[in-house]
């Protein structure tokens, strides 16, 4: 066989393989992506969801404190749109407000034994479960994107595209690190 063509044979074999690698790394970031896009989705859902039984909750007290509770509408508001350091600020004010309700609940025993109050109440220790775990979910996904750009040699696609490392979500504040006190 002429040499030739051997070179040529190898060097389009270079490329398409080449190209190849190229094509699947590039497929890779793009499910990565999408999974942390689904992470902070879930995030957002778990949020809705507390705020959605906080406002349940807060109608329970309105009817026993109605001047002595806060309006938890502007939670649905400042979380639309945001990105995930002003969805931890969203977090870290709806904790704040629940914890309110809580006191406002402690000060009176009778609401404390309706059973809605209770179920409500278990509910919000449920989405409260649901955002840690999709906290997790999403810290996950975004480490394995965060790594996956950096490693070599996919970090030059990487570069290439334009990717960058997303932020992790995580407690900003010191007073959210510390236990919520609640007595009942």
């Amino acid at each position: 066989m002429n040499p030739a063509l051997i070179i040529a044979i190898v060097a389009v074999v270079i490329l398409v393989g080449i190209a190849i690698w190229w094509i699947a790394t590039d497929n890779r970031f793009r499910r990565l992506r999408i999974k942390v896009d689904e992470g902070r989705s879930t995030i957002e859902v778990a949020l809705q969801n507390r705020c959605d039984k906080l406002t349940a909750l807060l109608d329970i007290v309105k009817g026993f404190a109605a001047h002595e509770v806060k309006v938890l509408g502007d939670v649905v508001r400042a979380r639309r749109g945001a990105n995930i350091t002003e969805l931890e600020d969203v977090h870290q004010r709806s904790i704040a407000q629940a914890t309110g309700l809580l006191a406002v609940a402690e000060q009176y025993p009778q609401l404390r034994s309706v059973e809605a109050f209770q179920q409500l109440q278990n509910g919000v220790m449920e989405a409260e479960r649901s955002i840690q775990a999709a906290r997790r979910l999403y810290n996950s996904n975004v480490t394995q994107f965060n790594t996956a750009i950096e490693m070599f040699p996919p970090r030059i696609v990487a570069t290439r595209k334009g990717l960058t490392p997303f932020e992790f979500f995580e407690a900003t504040s010191p007073a959210y690190r510390e236990p919520v006190k609640m007595t009942f």
